[in-house]
Order: C-alpha cells, then structure tokens, then sequence
C-alpha cells in the first residue's frame, strides 16, 4: 500500500505537466514570415515558456505574416479583438501617429542596451502603454535587433547629394520621412523581395536589419557598396502588443507567466542577434565585403533631417512631443555616462585587440 501511496502522489504531481487542461487559448499574430528565426522566433520563444510555465494551462497558438492577417493588419485585430496578442515593429504603424515609431527606435536614438534601461527602469514601458491605450492595447518588449547597418547601394555616398533620386527601400517609419528630405525617393519592397528588386535596378539601396538577415535574403553581392553605421536606430525593439480586455481577464498568475516570458524571449532574441551578426560579419567579410564608412559630412546631414522630422512630429502628434521628450532626456543622460566610461573603453579595447 506505501507504494501505491507514493506512487499515486507521483502521478498526481506530473499530471499538470502531463495531462493539462488547457484553461486560456490565446492567437498571437505575427508580422513575419517563420522562415526569419531570430524575429518570428521570439514569438515562438514566448508562446512555449507561457505553456511551460503554465503547466499546459496557458496555451498560445503562434501565426506567421499572412496567415490569419496581413503582416499590417495585426493593430486593428488587436484593438478589436479579434485576436488577444500580435508580435510586430510599432514603427510600422508611424502613419496612424509618429509616437508608434518611439517603441521601435529613431534615428540617432537609443542603442539596444539604453532602450532596454528606458523601457525597463525609466519610463518607457509606462509612457509607451499610456500610449497604446488609447488603442486598447498594452505592449511588453520582443526583442532587440542589436546593431544595425546602413545597407547596401548601387553607388557610392560621399556627400548628401548623392542621396537625390536615390530610390530606397521604404522602411513604413520616420527614416523614409528623413530620406525624403535629402532628395531619396523611397519605395515599398517587401525585404523577400530586396535582392531582386536591386538586381533589376526598381531600387538603388536596401537596408533591412543587419548581416544576419542581410545574408539570409541573398543581398551579398547585389550591388558593391554596404554601408555602415546606421543612423536609423541603433537596434530595433520588437513588442508584444496585447489587448486590454484579454490581458485584465487573466489571473493575477498568468499575468505574471506573460510578464516573465515576454523578459526572457525579449533577452534571448536580443543575445542572438548579438551572436549570430557577429558571425554573419566575419562570413560577409570571407566573401569579399568591405564594409564602407558613411562619411562624417553625410551623417551630419541626415542627423540634421532627422531632427526637423522630430521637430514636424512634435507639431503633428501631442502623445510623440510627450514621449520624445522623456526619451531625449534619458538619451542625453546615458551618453554622458557612456562619454565617460563605456564608449571610451570600448574604443581604446578596439584599437588594441589583433
């Protein structure tokens, strides 16, 4: 009897685990595609540790791009309902109001690291929900691109002029506002679309994230110069935006599952990225890529578009004038600090390592 004793309370601690009843379903939409791991992955990532968890009981059925919506079409569900979460770039939704894009990244803004820090301890996530609310949503972090790079074009840049008539790759945020301030003309192309696109001349430039997803979309190759560094931001933050209605019907607990896997998901995709461009720079360079330096006189350029696209913004969109004034205080005070410490160091590391 002692043993069938313990080996019913045996059974009955692995039965969450194994026989869970599945209490809350949710439908996660992407905006894309499952062939790109490192971003459709930390959808993923989320939706398995919810149900890990959870024990089971908390299960979130993961969508690609297209599959149950247009890749832009995940907002609107969201704010109607029509699904609980949706995985996306809030700058794709720039146009509905510039502040979408702060949750993203801007220009000459926040690296991966500080956006993290705003988001975490300062006031990001706060600001950027109040934000969202209006929309009926409530957003968590998804991730971080890490450093970017300026892209690939048919020609070279050596002084602003040169971006005149330049036909680049849209970006759906306020880099296309900046582009066309120096005289580019952007175009939409979807990124499965970029290495055709500049092979059969229907655009001069492309960017899409950085040398992973570069190599990854074949674009290597298709025009001769790459360019670095971007001045759009210095790594794009992915969100979890979620309905309001859904996330209140949830217990206090998996509120808290949501929370903790969004945290781990949002860090494992950020170290990734971290990882894979690293190595995916070293393959470029085995292929015969050098990458060029955009010169000081152009970023000078851009970085002076960008702030009268902002300047625009503040008169456009009374939530981004609020928003992007904590941002750039926060800016202001991690580059002091970076001044003084990390940056230099980094520099002196570099100049010293083989």
């Amino acid at each position: 009897m002692r043993n069938a004793g313990v080996a019913g309370v045996l059974a009955a601690g692995l039965a969450p685990a194994v026989h869970a009843q599945v209490a809350v379903r949710w439908r996660l939409a992407s905006s894309f595609p499952n062939s790109n791991a490192n971003l459709f992955g930390a959808a993923v990532a989320f939706a398995d540790a919810v149900r890990a968890m959870s024990g089971g009981r908390f299960d979130i059925s993961v969508h690609a791009g297209g599959e149950l919506m247009t890749p832009l079409g995940v907002l609107d569900a969201v704010q109607r309902g029509s699904i609980e979460m949706a995985h996306t770039l809030p700058s794709y939704f720039y146009a509905k109001d510039p502040a979408f894009a702060i949750g993203a990244g801007l220009p000459f803004g926040l690296d991966a690291a500080q956006t993290a820090a705003w988001m975490q301890a300062g006031n990001g996530r706060k600001l950027m929900n109040g934000f969202y609310a209006a929309y009926s949503m409530v957003g968590f972090d998804a991730g971080n691109t890490g450093v970017q790079m300026s892209g690939w074009y048919r020609r070279p840049i050596r002084g602003a002029g040169d971006f005149q008539q330049l036909k680049v790759r849209a970006t759906g945020g306020p880099m296309d506002a900046v582009m066309s301030r120096l005289g580019a003309a952007p175009q939409p192309v979807a990124a499965a679309d970029l290495r055709q696109a500049l092979a059969k001349r229907r655009i001069d430039a492309a960017e899409w994230l950085g040398p992973t997803d570069d190599l990854a979309l074949g674009l290597p190759g298709s025009v001769p110069y790459y360019y670095a560094p971007a001045w759009w931001p210095g790594g794009l933050n992915m969100s979890f935006l979620i309905n309001q209605k859904s996330l209140a019907t949830l217990s206090a607990e998996n509120k808290a599952i949501v929370d903790a896997a969004a945290a781990q998901a949002s860090a494992a995709m950020r170290a990734r990225y971290d990882v894979s461009n690293a190595a995916a720079l070293k393959d470029l360079a085995a292929r015969g890529v050098v990458v060029q330096t955009i010169p000081p006189a152009v970023i000078r350029a851009v970085f002076a578009a960008a702030r009268e696209v902002h300047d625009d913004n503040d008169q456009k969109s009374p939530e981004w004038k609020r928003i992007h004034a904590d941002y750039l205080g926060f800016q202001r005070a991690q580059l002091r600090l970076s001044r003084l410490g990390g940056s230099r160091m980094e520099a002196f590391v570099s100049r010293m390592q083989p």
